[in-house]
C-alpha cells in the first residue's frame, strides 16, 4: 500500500512528479517507482501493458510505497473501473473529445450516485487495507482520480462541458496529439511554442473549477516549467527514455573523444 494516497498529496497543494511506465515487467515499474517518483503511470495506450501486467505491476509499485495510475486504451471504460479493482488510485482516460466520452468516463469510474461502476474491488481493498466493503465504498468515490485526456481541437472546444461532468475529476494534457492536431498534422512537439496559450487556457479553467491539472513532458526542465505554471500532476519523460538516457550517461566517460 501506498504511504500516501495520490488525492492526499494532491489535496495538500504538493505537486506529484510521474514516472511513466510501457514496459510490462513488474519488475521495470518497481524500479523506477524506488527511483523517486511521487506515482507511477501504466500505460495500457501505447505502452505494452495489458490487464494480468496491470495487475502485477500495481502490486510491486505499491509495495514500493508508490501510488499507481493507469492508462486505458482509448474508449476503453470497462478497463478503468477493473485498474481501479486491481488498485489504481487514478485512471487517465485517452481521447475524452466530448461529454459524452467524459460521461461514460466518469461512469465508468465512480460508484453511484455519482456513476455506475461495478461492485468488486476485492484487490483495492487488499491495498487500502479496508476491513469491511462499508469502509471502502464510503470513501472510494472521493479518493479515486479519474482524469479525462485534452488533445485535440474538440476536447478544447469542449474543455468548461467536459470538466463540468459530475465525476471528472481533473484534465490531463496531452502535447504531443494536441500539437498534432492543432497543426493539422504537421508538426508532432509536445514543446512547441505554439501550444503555450492552449496549455495555459486549460489550465486556468481546470482550476476555476477547482479540479486537477494534470500534463505530460518529456524533460525535467519541461516538467519544472508546468509545476511552475501551477500543474499539480506531471509526467516525466518515460522508461524508454530513462534507459536510453541512463545508458548514455553511463558509455559517456568510456567514448573515444
Amino acid at each position: 500500500m501506498a504511504s500516501k494516497s495520490l488525492i492526499e498529496t494532491v489535496r495538500a497543494g504538493e505537486t506529484v512528479y510521474l514516472g511513466w511506465v510501457g514496459n510490462p515487467d513488474p519488475l521495470v515499474a518497481e524500479t523506477i517507482a524506488r527511483a523517486g517518483f511521487g506515482a507511477i503511470n501504466l500505460d495500457m495506450q501505447h505502452g505494452l501493458h495489458d490487464p494480468v501486467s496491470v495487475m502485477r505491476a500495481i502490486g510491486s509499485v505499491s509495495a514500493a510505497g508508490v501510488p499507481v495510475i493507469v492508462r486505458v486504451p482509448v474508449g476503453d471504460f470497462a478497463m478503468a473501473s477493473r485498474a481501479l479493482d486491481m488498485g489504481a488510485q487514478a485512471v487517465i482516460a485517452p481521447m475524452v473529445n466530448t461529454v459524452a466520452d467524459a460521461r461514460a468516463f466518469a461512469d465508468a469510474m465512480k460508484y453511484p450516485p455519482i456513476g455506475k461502476r461495478s461492485w468488486g474491488p476485492t484487490r483495492a481493498m487488499m491495498l487500502t487495507g479496508d476491513a469491511s466493503a462499508a469502509a471502502y465504498l464510503q470513501r472510494a468515490n472521493g479518493e479515486t482520480l479519474s482524469l479525462a485526456m485534452i488533445e485535440t481541437r474538440e476536447a478544447l472546444d469542449n474543455l468548461e462541458a467536459i470538466l463540468d461532468v459530475d465525476g471528472i475529476d481533473g484534465i490531463f494534457v496531452g502535447p504531443s496529439d494536441l500539437s498534432l492536431t492543432l497543426s493539422n498534422g504537421q508538426v508532432v512537439d509536445g514543446d512547441a511554442a505554439f501550444l503555450d496559450e492552449p496549455i495555459r487556457h486549460i489550465l486556468k479553467v481546470t482550476q476555476a473549477k477547482g479540479k486537477v491539472p494534470a500534463i505530460f513532458t518529456v524533460s525535467g526542465v519541461r516538467a519544472r516549467a508546468m509545476a511552475d505554471l501551477g500543474y499539480r500532476i506531471i509526467a516525466v519523460g518515460l522508461d524508454a527514455l530513462y534507459l536510453r538516457e541512463g545508458v548514455r550517461r553511463m558509455l559517456e566517460p568510456t567514448l573515444d573523444r
